[in-house]
C-alpha cells in the first residue's frame, strides 16, 4: 500500500550548512500509512514502519514510528520538525510543526543529544588510539558532529528551539582537522567540549518542558489516522 507524506526534506549535512563536495543529500519523509493497513496481517509497525532507499539517500518513517522517535527525542528524526523549509507539507504536517516545542521534554532531550554526542566521542577516542589515513575523513565527520550535537542541546535547552543550521560552520570544520592533524589534541578537546555542555545544562532551567506532551502527540496521531481512513473509504 502506498503511503501519502505529511513532512518531508532536506536533513543531514546539507541542512546543517556542514556539506562538502562529496556529501550525500540526505532527505526525511514522515508519511502515513492507509489506517486500514493497520488492520491486516503486515501492519506497517517497527521494521515495517521505515523505508530507507539509495540514490537518491530518502529515508521514510510511517508517521505513527516517527512520532514515538520524536518523543524520545532523537536527533536525527527531531531535526525535521525544526527545517526552515519543506519539500512535502500537507496541512497536517502543518500541525505538527507547529505543536513540536510541545513534543519534546528536556530530560528525553539531555539523554538524546549527550548520548549520540558521547557515541562520537567514543570513536573519536577509538579511532585517536588507532589513528590511520583510511579513517581521517570518518573522522572529522565524527568530530564536527560531537560539535553540532552540543551546540544544538545547548540552543535547544536554553531556548526551546532547535537551530537546524550552525552559525559559523568554518568553527565545526577546523575542530575536524584538529582531530584529523592531531587526534590526541583532539579527543582532549572533545572531552572538554562534553563536560562544559553538561555544565552549561546544569547551569539553566530548560525552556523545554520537563516531559513531552504526549496526550497532544496522540491527539494529533489520532486525527492522522482518521484523515487517512476517510480517504481511502
Amino acid at each position: 500500500m502506498e503511503w501519502s507524506p505529511v513532512l518531508g526534506g532536506v536533513v543531514g549535512s546539507t541542512a546543517y550548512g556542514l556539506a562538502g563536495p562529496e556529501s550525500d543529500v540526505d532527505r526525511l519523509v514522515f508519511a502515513a500509512a492507509p489506517t486500514v493497513a493497520f488492520h491486516g496481517f503486515s501492519m506497517p509497525v517497527g521494521r515495517r514502519a521505515s523505508r530507507v532507499s539509495t540514490s537518491p539517500d530518502v529515508t521514510v518513517h510511517e508517521v505513527g514510528k516517527a512520532l514515538h522517535l520524536v518523543l524520545q527525542a532523537n536527533p536525527t528524526v527531531s531535526e525535521l520538525l525544526w527545517l526552515d523549509e519543506y519539500e512535502h507539507q500537507t496541512e497536517l504536517g502543518r500541525e505538527l510543526v507547529a505543536i513540536r516545542g510541545q513534543l519534546i521534554g528536556a530530560h528525553a532531550a539531555r539523554d538524546a543529544y549527550l548520548g549520540y554526542a558521547v557515541s562520537q566521542f567514543k570513536r573519536l577516542k577509538l579511532r585517536g588510539e588507532s589513528f590511520s589515513s583510511a579513517t581521517a575523513g570518518r573522522t572529522g565527520k565524527h568530530a564536527r558532529h560531537l560539535m553540532r550535537l552540543c551546540t544544538q542541546i545547548r540552543d535547544l535547552w536554553w531556548s526551546g528551539t532547535l537551530s537546524v543550521r550552525v552559525d559559523n560552520p568554518e568553527r565545526f570544520h577546523a575542530f575536524g582537522r584538529v582531530m584529523e592533524d592531531d587526534p590526541e589534541q583532539g579527543v582532549a578537546m572533545a572531552e572538554s567540549m562534553l563536560s562544559m555542555t553538561s555544565m552549561a545544562l546544569d547551569s539553566r532551567t530548560p525552556a523545554l518542558p520537563m516531559e513531552p506532551n504526549v496526550a497532544l502527540a496522540e491527539d494529533w496521531l489520532i486525527r492522522v489516522r482518521a484523515h487517512y481512513f476517510r480517504e481511502a473509504a
